[in-house]
């Protein structure tokens, strides 16, 4: 049995339900993973408490959603930088990046490509800008990407955080450190 592409599923409890159903179903089988196309695969961290985005996914909190795609949904910013900015989520709850199903990254990152290229001129802007914490300043455990939309003179000055300089020799070092380490992954 295979749950299919077709059937996002928008959160960790959920995802445990329909574990726990594919479990009897199967006979037997990991109760940590969940099946999806015939491929097992981890679902992400449990929630501690409800997902106001998997509420919002699923219809049961409003929000001004702007944008829905069988990966994504968006909807407006409750506290926005400019009016227009807007949150995507994946449909399935994961909690960073790095929790998203490799599957689903290319068409999450592909909608956020498309409400980031088609805000400017809905908006009357000249660009936007998109960003995506994990983990440190993320409000919501759920992973979301902010895409702002922005005008020359619109008041923001590069990134919220302050910048740094790099001694003599550790640029070099950080960026062996980073070449190595990502040479070995995926």
């Amino acid at each position: 049995m295979s749950l299919g592409s077709s059937v996002p599923i928008p959160c960790q409890r959920h995802a445990v339900v329909l574990q726990r159903l594919l479990a009897v179903v199967d006979g037997g089988g990991p109760a940590s993973a969940v099946r999806e196309n015939d491929v097992m695969t981890t679902a992400p961290p449990m929630p501690t408490e409800p997902c106001p985005f998997c509420a919002i996914v699923v219809g049961t909190e409003p929000a001004q959603v702007v944008f829905e795609s069988p990966t994504s949904v968006a909807f407006l910013d409750r506290r926005p930088l400019f009016h227009g900015h807007s949150l995507v989520v994946p449909r399935r709850h994961a909690v960073t990046l790095a929790d998203l199903a490799a599957e689903e990254v290319g068409p999450f990152w592909l909608d956020v490509q498309h409400i980031s290229a088609a805000m400017p001129s809905l908006l009357g802007g000249q660009g936007t800008f998109v960003a995506n914490n994990n983990t440190v300043s993320q409000s919501v455990a759920h992973l979301h990407v902010h895409v702002v939309p922005r005008s020359k003179g619109d008041g923001l000055r590069g990134f919220f955080w302050p910048r740094t300089t790099y001694a003599d020799g550790e640029e070099a070092q950080v960026a062996s450190i980073l070449r190595e380490g990502l040479s070995s992954h995926p």
